[in-house]
């Protein structure tokens, strides 16, 4: 299935190619998401565990799954009456979130993701969307997250968590030197804390990243597999490619 959502940096056009890497699924009983976004790649699967841990560090993002997963209908019927309109998209961004209910908080969040261009939740995007079809499936997501625990942690404290010799870690954390266009913060630093983190742990492990030579640097010794995709940034009339790298230790 689809994620219901886009984000910054979704797997959409690479899901395939990610889960070409994954082990054979009788040799993990965990499966853990450590940066969850859209999940596309936790949605392509009906269940890739017994066991599964989608986790993301911004809060009003993890805030909206846990909706989804135990009240679809409430935030169905919360987003019933929202149009595709500038100024209700701008009312919504610059509303003050004080006091709102989670079930609020959510509705707000899911109309400013699906309403804003490229999902920078920055500014209003300008296609026709079909809101209601997007609305209804929100349904069906539930039962995908049904048994699905949901985190909001930093990456290494998560890892340390679930880290098992029979766990599976798939990583998309945000590209070296596009930070800036992820909605959280992430530091140049940050990307060698992760790695510190991957050398020491005891399951397996399956990390996206763009091809660029720190990378390649940072994760000399492990397996590197390079991929490309069609570059989204681009008109689909041209036919660009965009490199990435898929780095795991199996």
């Amino acid at each position: 299935m689809n994620s219901f959502i886009s984000w910054i940096g979704g797997k959409k056009l690479l899901r395939k190619k990610v889960l070409e890497q994954f082990p054979d699924p009788e040799s993990y009983n965990r499966y853990v998401e450590v940066f969850g976004g859209a999940g596309w790649v936790l949605f392509s699967r009906d269940k890739h565990a017994p066991m599964e841990v989608f986790n993301d560090v911004n809060g009003e993002l993890i805030n909206l799954y846990r909706i989804v997963k135990h009240h679809p209908e409430a935030l169905q019927d919360e987003l019933e009456w929202l149009l595709m309109s500038r100024e209700q998209f701008f009312d919504e961004l610059n509303r003050n979130t004080r006091g709102l209910t989670d079930i609020q908080r959510a509705a707000r969040f899911f109309y400013i993701i699906k309403e804003s261009f490229g999902a920078d939740c920055r500014s209003f995007g300008v296609r026709p969307r079909d809101l209601q079809k997007t609305i209804d499936y929100l349904k069906e997501v539930s039962g995908r997250l049904n048994k699905v625990v949901i985190e909001n942690q930093d990456f290494e404290r998560l890892i340390k968590t679930y880290d098992s010799p029979d766990a599976l870690f798939y990583l998309d954390p945000p590209y070296y030197e596009a930070e800036k266009y992820y909605p959280d913060r992430f530091n140049p630093e940050d990307h060698e804390r992760l790695r510190e983190c991957l050398v020491n742990i005891k399951g397996k492990f399956v990390l996206s990243y763009n091809d660029c030579q720190q990378i390649r640097d940072l994760y000399e010794g492990f397996t590197v597999v390079e991929v490309d995709r069609a570059d989204n940034l681009v008109n689909k009339s041209q036919s660009r490619r965009y490199k990435e790298l898929i780095i795991k230790n199996i």
